[in-house]
Order: structure tokens, then C-alpha cells, then sequence
């Protein structure tokens, strides 16, 4: 794309170089050089994208950025408005009300921020202006010495200025100095790959994507492309807005820098200028980009609509505890009561707003929600606030609320347990706080006296349906065992080691994620089974298997499944046949889980 907008506007040759300068009349008025650095720091370039040249009022914002930091905002607006001019860059004038410089973009405004920096003297003052576009570029800059004396020699309109800022007390020191270091400023050596990176800097809140050197405070940066985005291409602003609409500014040896807050930064340079002192085929270049890449900052994207990625009921998508028969009943005719609400992207107001307004739409008629912030990248003060209100009131509602946000990106760093307290429940994954809005659920629509944690071996469903001979004869195989909490009883790629009846507590498969944590595949409880596959077939276990509390547990061992098949063949047929019956029951319960959603951990 950079060929074809070079291609398109490499024929222009309109416009000629700034002859008020000498030095910037000698260019070769045809380079041409076209970048696009991304905000992780990727130069895409084209043309002249290593020639040097000076970087000229580009400086403007940078030095507006250095004066900021060391008077704040107060103190700078004290000095310089930042309002549009509607009169040329070099415009000997104040606005007639306030008798201060429009904006730091024109010369007046620029030569006023140059005087705000602090230093020792005057050579200290210049080192800070030169460091501070060296953190930027990413890289030491240099000044042009031929360019500075250059400037030196024929900027009597700069000094004139410099005497008028003086007269009025916008400048309260030498007025010599304050121009001299503005020249200097404007004779730094940069090339259009630089300007691409100090764009990109812009554009990444004030951090170097290339050195990730903090460049300027991310509150700063927002300052200083609301200046450029109004004033930084001089009397031409407004068509600039309308027909590019990216924060900007040019200088008159031929550089313009465009920025995409939290996207991109363009850079180009090509010295011929139009008759507002932009460079010809810099505007036209960067009005092609924006119109080819959408880059407009008032064109809407879908993404920026939606915070919402997905919600559902914990009836669509359950957990992966496999629950008893009565108690996922109960689920099937509840469990709308529990929603489960995905957010991703950047949480700003708009986008805050509403996810707020469509989880409250649904609030009245919830015993509990989920919110999962996993995928949100950036979330503003106000949204939080607006968060945590929605938390309160839900709370008020009897709802209960919990967030997966183990980045803490709500400001929730610990967990609470008081069902009242209004920030919740905190959860590393979505899994375990879908089981945590079942159990709510359960426990508040399950029918009484029908809770059940532990069984007998003859009332597992395994032998329940078996006739009392049968049952009889197969449970003396069974051995009783008592497993402690954490006790690991299968390891992935071990031998077959029983068939596992839980008569009492949970036990958890488990498998490592591809972002390196264990996860649950599934857990079961009392009246399932596991060790099955294993048995039947002689395979090893693919997962590891845990006791996620104190379980007791009825085994078969291997042996004695064996031995059925010689002693009891009838027997072992009817054993295999319930093995089936709950193997599919099993498998029936994952795929609604991962049918619901793949990615349910």
C-alpha cells in the first residue's frame, strides 16, 4: 500500500523549497520518503526514508511537550493559549484578548514554549530539548550546524517576535536567548524513519515502541495531540481534519508527522511546499492513507461499539463438574438464573456504558452474574467507577456478582466471601466461577431434603441397576479406599490402576493449557466413575486425575476385572454395559460444555 500511495503521489511536482532559509533552498527539492511505524514499533518505509534533513517546526510539539512537563498545564497556559490562529505560522501577532500567542504550533507560540524550559543556563536548557526528541526518535539526535546558522543569519522576523512576546511579558528573560535556542531546536538532524517512531511514540501514550523509554507522561501526550489536531497544520487545520483527520504537523524542511492515537504513526518528507508552508506531496500522501486504511479518527469500527463479546446462562454453557441426576435437573430448569458476560477491548465510557446498561437489563431476574475480563485490554477511571456502582446494585438486587479478572483490572485484588459485600468474588477463570453461580443457584431452587454428598457402594448407579445376585457377588471385588485432599491418583501416561466408584467427594481431571496453567477438564462426584477407558482397554491414563477433596472411593482392580471375564462372563457383560451407559453420559456432558463455548476455562 506505502508503494502505491508513493507511486500515486511521487508525480507531483508542484510546489517549490523554503528559499527564506538558504540552507533549506539548496535540498534536492524532489526526495521523497513515506513511513508508517506501528505502535509495537514496525517501520513500513518507502523512498528517502534514511535522508537527513532538519526537522523544523515538527519541533513545535515536542518542545510544547517539554515545557509541559516542567511548568504543567497551568503554568504553560499562563503563556500560550491553544486556540486555531487562521493566520500563517510566522504571523507577527497575540490574540487581542488575552495578548498571548494563540498556540504553541506558530512561531510566537513555539519561541514562547522555548523560554519555559528549565536548565542552568542556556546550554543546559537546549541538552533537555535535545535529549527529550532523542527519547522520541529512540535513537541521538544531532543539531545541523550550517542549518543553525542559517537560521541565525536571516531570522529577524523570529527576532521580532521574540522582542514583541518580550514587551508584553509573555517572555520574562532575554528574548535573544529564547529565539536562539528556537533555531537550534528547528536544526536537528532527523531522517523520515525518525519522524515515524516519534509519531508512533505519540501514538503509544508517550512510550517509545522501539526502546519502550517513557518519552512523556501518557496525560501530556493527550494534551499535545489535541494542540496538533487543531492547530498543527497552521490556516490549513480545517481541511486537514475534514479530508485526513489525524493529529499533525509539517515543518518547512518538507517533514509532516501524522498520528492514530494507539495505532500508528505516519511520518513523510518531501520539500516542496504549498503556499501554507505543508509539504505537497506530504499532504497528499497522508490523505491517501487515510482514506486507503480508514484511519480517520471519526470513523466508528464495530469493535469500538462493542464490549460485549458474548453472554450466555450457565444452562448453555455449564461448568465442568459433572453434577448428580437431581442436582442437574435442577440446573436444566434454573439455570437461566446465572449469566455469564465475556468483555474484551478497551473499557472506555461509551463502551462501559453499554455493557453496564445490557448486564442491568437482565439483573432483575438473576441469582447470580459472571463478568469476564480477561480479554479487555485498557479500562478508564470512569468505567471502573461505573463498574463497581453496578456491582453495589446488584448487590442491593439479592444478585450476586463475581469478576474473572486475575490482572486485577477493575482494581479488585482479593476476593470477598460476605455474599453483602459489593465487590464480590474475584476468579482466575470463567470455569470456576460458572461452578460458583450453580452452586448459588442450586442452592437457592433445589428442593429441600434432596442434598446428597456421599453414597453407599450397593446405591452407586454402576451396581444400582444390576439384580441383587449380581450386585452382591460383584461388590465383595470392590475395595474401599479414603484419599486425602490433593492425593494424586492417576498421573497422565500411567498404567491402568482400578475402576474408580466415587462414593463420597470430588475428584478432578486435569490437563496443562497452552498459556502454561493446569486446567479442569472435569470433576466428578459421588455416584460417578472414572478409570474406565484405561481398564477396558489396556491404555494408559491421558489425564492426571486429583482428589480435589477428601474422597472415598470403591475400586476394582485390575486383577480381579480380569478375573471376571473366566469367572462371572454374564457379569461382566452387565458391568460393561453400565460402563457405556456412563461413558456417554460423560461425553454427552462435555460436548454441551464445549459446544457452548470452546474456550470455557
Amino acid at each position: 500500500m506505502l508503494d502505491e500511495v508513493y507511486a500515486v503521489c511521487r508525480d507531483d511536482t508542484s510546489g517549490a523549497p523554503a528559499d527564506y532559509i538558504p540552507e533549506l533552498a539548496a535540498v534536492a527539492p524532489d526526495a521523497f520518503g513515506l513511513c508508517l511505524a506501528t505502535a509495537d514499533g514496525l517501520i513500513y518505509r518507502v523512498g528517502d526514508t534514511g535522508t537527513g534533513f532538519t526537522i523544523q517546526s515538527i519541533s513545535k510539539p515536542f518542545t510544547y511537550a517539554l515545557a509541559l512537563a516542567d511548568r504543567g498545564l497551568d503554568g504553560v497556559a499562563e503563556h500560550i493559549d491553544v486556540e486555531p490562529s487562521g493566520e500563517p505560522f510566522n504571523e507577527i501577532s497575540l490574540d487581542p484578548q488575552t495578548q498571548r500567542p494563540s498556540n504553541p504550533m506558530i512561531n510566537s507560540g513555539a519561541i514562547t514554549a522555548a523560554s519555559l524550559i528549565r536548565g542552568r543556563d542556556t546550554a543546559e536548557k537546549f541538552e533537555r530539548v535535545r535529549r527529550c526528541y532523542s527519547r522520541f526518535a529512540g535513537r541521538e539526535l544531532t543539531m545541523d550546524p550550517a542549518v543553525y546558522e542559517s537560521e541565525a543569519r536571516t531570522g529577524y522576523r523570529n527576532r521580532a517576535i521574540g522582542y514583541m512576546l518580550r514587551s508584553v511579558g509573555i517572555i520574562d528573560a532575554d528574548p535573544d536567548d529564547a529565539v536562539d535556542r528556537y533555531f537550534r531546536q528547528c536544526s536537528l538532524e532527523i531522517t523520515c524513519a525518525d519522524l515515524a517512531v516519534m509519531a508512533a511514540t505519540l501514538a503509544d501514550n508517550g512510550v517509545n515502541p522501539k526502546t519502550r523509554e517513557r518519552a512523556l507522561s501518557a496525560a501530556l501526550t493527550e494534551r499535545v495531540l489535541s494542540v496538533m489536531t487543531t492547530c498543527g497544520m497552521y490556516n490549513a487545520a480545517g481541511d486537514w481534519v475534514t479530508t485526513v483527520g489525524l493529529p499533525a504537523k509539517s515543518g518547512v524542511g518538507g517533514g509532516i508527522i501524522a498520528v492514530l492515537p494507539g495505532q500508528l504513526g505516519i511520518s513523510v518528507y518531501s520539500p516542496r511546499l504549498d503556499a501554507h508552508g505543508n509539504s505537497v506531496r506530504g499532504v497528499a500522501a497522508c490523505r491517501e492513507l487515510s482514506r486507503r486504511l480508514e484511519l480517520h479518527f471519526c470513523h466508528v469500527t464495530r469493535s469500538a461499539r462493542t464490549a460485549i463479546r458474548a453472554d450466555y446462562s450457565v444452562a448453555q454453557v455449564p461448568s465442568r463438574l459433572r453434577r448428580s441426576p437431581g442436582d442437574a435437573a435442577v440446573l436444566d430448569a434454573h439455570g437461566d438464573r446465572a449469566r455469564i458476560y465475556e468483555l474484551h477491548g478497551d473499557l472506555l465510557f461509551s463502551g462501559a456504558e453499554r455493557a453496564v446498561r445490557a448486564i442491568e437489563g437482565k439483573a432483575g431476574v438473576l441469582d447470580a452474574l459472571v463478568i469476564d475480563l480477561r480479554r479487555v485490554g485498557e479500562v478508564s477511571a470512569v468505567a471502573r467507577e461505573m463498574f463497581d456502582k453496578l456491582q453495589a446494585g446488584l448487590v442491593g438486587r439479592d444478585t450476586r456478582v463475581a469478576l474473572v479478572d486475575p490482572d486485577a483490572k477493575v482494581g479488585h485484588e482479593a476476593s470477598s466471601l460476605d455474599p453483602k459485600d459489593p465487590r464480590g468474588r474475584v476468579f482466575i477463570d470463567r470455569d470456576t466461577a460458572t461452578e460458583w453461580c450453580e452452586d448459588i443457584v442450586l442452592a437457592r431452587h433445589r428442593p429441600a431434603g434432596t442434598t446428597r454428598t456421599s453414597i453407599e457402594l450397593a446405591e452407586h448407579p454402576l451396581l444400582a441397576g444390576l439384580d441383587d445376585t449380581d450386585r452382591a457377588a460383584l461388590a465383595t471385588d470392590f475395595q474401599a479406599r479414603t484419599l486425602a485432599r490433593g492425593e494424586v491418583i492417576a498421573e497422565r501416561g500411567g498404567p491402568r490402576s482400578g475402576l474408580y466408584l466415587i462414593l463420597a467427594g470430588r475428584v478432578r481431571m486435569t490437563f496443562a493449557g497452552a498459556d502454561g496453567r493446569v486446567h479442569r477438564l472435569v470433576t466428578l462426584s459421588a455416584g460417578m466413575s472414572f478409570g474406565e477407558i484405561p481398564m477396558l482397554l489396556g491404555e494408559p491414563f491421558v489425564n492426571d486425575i486429583v482428589a480435589e477433596t477428601r474422597v472415598r472411593v470403591a475400586v476394582l482392580s485390575p486383577a480381579a476385572f480380569d478375573a471376571l471375564a473366566q469367572a462371572h462372563p454374564r457379569l461382566k457383560l452387565a458391568l460393561l454395559q453400565r460402563l457405556a451407559a456412563g461413558a456417554y453420559a460423560q461425553m454427552d456432558a462435555a460436548l454441551r460444555t464445549i459446544s457452548g463455548n470452546p474456550s470455557n476455562y
